[in-house]
């Protein structure tokens, strides 16, 4: 049988158009096999979905997850929920969480990761800023952690003098410190009490314990110190100061009380002086673990790991604003200086 010229060109486009659909098809089911079955995971944040921190850690955790091969609405479906400021939201969302059967869970701060435990002991869980999760009783160890929990820790215990001694250098004629925190989304106070009252004897410093939970008593604790000669404040890490540090800050400004925190963000936002960890390198590692647990591995087999890298930053106007001088050496081991 023969074709005639115009026979053969047609049979040639035909041809030709057939393989160009090809491969323009391959990508698209290369992609969708590359991509694999959707996964799926939960996440409950220590902030309010509001908080400009928490947005820009979560972010900084999504953009990790997307350079270890997952992507949201492609390859992984998230849960997501935010804090909404008592126990009993934290129980809800939990419990929302855990219903929707995730093959993981992602706890930012302590009152997440204890009401996601109180959930399952069955479903990995992967936490992030969590004082001293041995001492809490969220994990055997360290290096062992057991049970489906592991992730990375936070602050030591050593921590607490620390940050008063910051204070004293920067503040040095204070005498009476309020330490001042929210016991719902604190429960760990009390591990940093023994090294904030050893170093609270050695720099002759008074320390008051003022527990909080709505602005209202915060406001109070602060009036309280200030209506002593020399007072400062000592604002402990815990969900409740982080989404209400606008107002805490400002309240400090108003009573023109020097008060040390532990985020970058805070002395960013007017705050004194702060000391503490990278939040957005941790949420980065956060994910790391994530991809080795949906890839196969146990979180028991995965150390927690502590923070190796620490951030000191000051706030120079607001130091003026006090009318404090920050020393020449202070300022040189600083990380940053906010002017």
């Amino acid at each position: 049988m023969t074709h005639s010229p115009m026979q053969r060109r047609e049979f040639i486009i035909l041809v030709g158009g057939a393989a160009a659909m090809s491969s323009d098809l391959w990508p698209l089911a290369a992609r969708a096999q590359q991509a694999g079955p959707m996964r799926h995971i939960g996440v409950l944040m220590g902030f309010e979905e509001s908080d400009s921190e928490g947005r820009t850690n979560f972010k900084a955790f999504l953009e990790e997850l997307r350079k270890l091969g997952w992507t949201e609405g492609r390859n992984l479906k998230i849960d997501t929920r935010w804090a909404l400021g008592d126990a009993s939201d934290f129980r809800t969302q939990a419990a929302e969480l855990v219903a929707a059967r995730p093959e993981l869970l992602v706890a930012n701060a302590t009152p997440p990761l204890a009401t996601l435990r109180a959930q399952t002991r069955t479903i990995p869980i992967v936490f992030n800023s969590v004082t001293d999760p041995v001492a809490q009783g969220f994990v055997a160890s360290l290096a062992r952690p057991g049970g489906n929990i592991t992730g990375f820790g936070h602050w030591e215990s050593t921590m607490g003098g620390k940050w008063l001694e910051l204070l004293k250098e920067t503040a040095p004629h204070v005498k009476h410190v309020a330490v001042v925190f929210n016991p719902v989304t604190a429960p760990y106070f009390g591990l940093f009490l023994p090294t904030m009252e050893a170093a609270a004897r050695s720099l002759a410093v008074t320390l008051t314990v003022s527990q909080v939970h709505d602005m209202a008593e915060t406001e109070r604790a602060f009036a309280a110190v200030a209506a002593q000669p020399d007072g400062g404040l000592m604002m402990l890490p815990d969900a409740f100061t982080a989404n209400n540090r606008t107002q805490i800050i400002a309240l400090a400004a108003r009573y023109r009380l020097p008060a040390v925190y532990r985020y970058r963000y805070f002395t960013a936002d007017g705050g004194l002086v702060s000391y503490g960890i990278d939040r957005v390198d941790v949420f980065r590692q956060t994910a790391t673990y994530v991809d080795r647990i949906l890839k196969g591995t146990k979180p028991a087999d995965l150390p927690v790991q502590l923070p190796t890298k620490f951030e000191l930053v000051v706030n120079l106007k607001t130091a003026k604003a006090l009318g404090l001088t920050i020393s020449e050496s202070f300022l040189l081991r600083a990380d940053e200086v906010i002017e």
